[in-house]
C-alpha cells in the first residue's frame, strides 16, 4: 500500500509539471497554429542557463531566477521575431520545420557551451522528506506539484480577466476578427512564445531540481507533448488534466512493469499512450474537433 501510494504521488506531482511545459505547446499553437517541436530543447537550454546563473556565477538563488525568466522572455520574444514572424504566410509545414531546426540549434549550443553531460543545481527546496500517510516523498516533488498549480491558477486569472489574455483566447477563434479590432496579431504571437519560453523554463527548473540535468531533459519535452496529444492540441483544460495522467501512468509503469518487461519501459509510457489515443480520439480528451470542407 505504501509502494502505490508513493508511486501515485510522486508521478501525479511529476504529471504536474508536464502538464506546465505542455501549457506552453497549446498557448503557441492556439495563438499561430505552430506546432512547437523544440519544446524539449528549450527546457534543456533554461535548465542549463538556470545553472549557469546559479552555480558557475555563484549568484543568489533569487537573483538567478530573475534573470533566467528574463533570459526565457527574451528568448521567446527573439525565436518569434527573427525566426518565426519572417515566415507569416508560408505554409505550415515551414513553420513547423523550423521549430525542428531550431531544436537541433538549441541542443548544438547547449553542448557546445556546457559539454558536461551531468549536473545539478544548488538544494532549492528543504531536504527533509514529507510523510503522507505510510507513503514518504521528497519535498521537491511537492514543491513542484505546488509551483504548478499555483502558475495554472495564475495563468487562468490572466485568460479570464486581463486584457491581454482575452484578446490572446480571441486570438485562438478569429484573428481577423481579433485585426479588426486593432490589437496586432503579431504581438499576440510574440506574447505567446514569450509565455511558452517562460514556462518551459519554470518546467526545466522543477525537473531539474528532482532528477538533476541531463539531455534526458529533451525527453520530457516530448512527454509534455503526449500531454498536449491526450488532452487536446488547443484545450488548456485538457494539458491540466492529461498532465497528472501522464504522469501517473509513467510512474505506475515504472514501479510494476519493470521487473516484469525491461527498465526503460517508463520511457516509451507516454508514446504508447500517443497511439492509443490518435486511435481512439485523435482530437484528445478535450480537443475541439474540427471538420473541413473540402
Amino acid at each position: 500500500m505504501a509502494e502505490l501510494l508513493q508511486f501515485t504521488i510522486t508521478g501525479l506531482t511529476v504529471g504536474m509539471v508536464y502538464a506546465l511545459i505542455a501549457l506552453g505547446f497549446v498557448l503557441v499553437w492556439k495563438s499561430s497554429g505552430v506546432a512547437n517541436l523544440a519544446l524539449g530543447q528549450l527546457v534543456l537550454l533554461s535548465s542549463w542557463f538556470t545553472y549557469g546563473m546559479l552555480v558557475q556565477a555563484g549568484l543568489p538563488i533569487w537573483v538567478g531566477f530573475i534573470i533566467v525568466i528574463i533570459f526565457a522572455v527574451l528568448l521567446g520574444w527573439l525565436i518569434e521575431r527573427f525566426i518565426l514572424r519572417p515566415l507569416i504566410a508560408q505554409p505550415i509545414l515551414s513553420l513547423i520545420t523550423i521549430t525542428l531546426g531550431l531544436a537541433y540549434f538549441i541542443e548544438g549550443l547547449v553542448v557546445f557551451v556546457w559539454p558536461a553531460s551531468v549536473a545539478a543545481l544548488p538544494r532549492l527546496f528543504p531536504v527533509e522528506p514529507f510523510r503522507i500517510g505510510p507513503a514518504v516523498v521528497s519535498q521537491q516533488y511537492l514543491w513542484a506539484a505546488i509551483i504548478s498549480l499555483a502558475l495554472f491558477g495564475l495563468l487562468s486569472l490572466f485568460f479570464r480577466y486581463h486584457r491581454m489574455g482575452i484578446a490572446m483566447r480571441a486570438t485562438a477563434d478569429d484573428q481577423r476578427a481579433v485585426q479588426a479590432c486593432g490589437i496586432p496579431v503579431t504581438r499576440i504571437f510574440s506574447r505567446s512564445w514569450m509565455f511558452a519560453c517562460v514556462l518551459a523554463a519554470v518546467g526545466g527548473v522543477l525537473m531539474s531540481s528532482i532528477g538533476g540535468i541531463t539531455f534526458g531533459l529533451v525527453g520530457t519535452g516530448l512527454k509534455a507533448f503526449s500531454v498536449v496529444i491526450l488532452g487536446g492540441l488547443d484545450s488548456f483544460l485538457g494539458a491540466m488534466i492529461a498532465g497528472p495522467i501522464i504522469g501517473l501512468a509513467e510512474n505506475l509503469g515504472e514501479g510494476y512493469l519493470t521487473p516484469l518487461t525491461w527498465p526503460g519501459v517508463r520511457e516509451v509510457i507516454p508514446f504508447i499512450i500517443i497511439i492509443i489515443v490518435m486511435f481512439v480520439k485523435p482530437y484528445g480528451l478535450f480537443g475541439e474537433e474540427r471538420i473541413e470542407r473540402i
